[in-house]
């Protein structure tokens, strides 16, 4: 797959936690809630329709604070790749003000371990230089380690 440095960031890590597993916590709602944004913030509520144009809907709680994130799977590889976007919603509803669109790549690295790609697209060089701003690497490497810390506590 081809970046563009000008709209795209990329984290790319080596994880203890089997393809599988880490494929299950990003495709169960139940699963999401524990991993998918920075403590000590949380997800309220987490709605999954795994299929292309189906719905990836989260409530985030972020001091105090209600943040819907409604979205779209775009393209769905079972246990290897999931592309979603808030570009759209349900029904290709479009966004009101979209922002990016994620792609989750999985890969077995050997050993139970997985080779965990998280690329954020978005549409203006502005919007990417926001994200990174924003925190995108610590963030979403934050969400990384959330994500092993619980599937490794499923392993058990």
């Amino acid at each position: 797959m081809k970046l563009d440095p000008k709209t795209d960031l990329k984290l790319e890590r080596v994880i203890d936690v089997p393809r599988e597993l880490v494929w299950e916590c990003w495709t169960t709602p139940e699963h999401i809630q524990h991993f998918f944004i920075p403590r000590p913030h949380s997800i309220k509520a987490c709605e999954i329709d795994l299929r292309v144009g189906g719905k990836f809907n989260t409530i985030f709680d972020v001091d105090g604070n209600e943040i819907k994130n409604e979205g779209v799977y775009l393209e769905v590889i079972d246990g290897k790749k999931l592309v979603f976007t808030d570009t759209y919603t349900e029904d290709w509803k479009p966004a009101e003000n979209p922002f990016m669109t994620a792609i989750l790549l999985l890969e077995d690295a050997g050993n139970g371990a997985t080779k965990y790609t998280a690329i954020a697209r978005h549409r203006t060089a502005e919007t990417r230089q926001q994200h990174e701003d924003m925190g995108f690497f610590e963030g979403w490497g934050t969400v990384i380690d959330q994500l092993v810390e619980y599937a490794q506590g499923l392993k058990t």
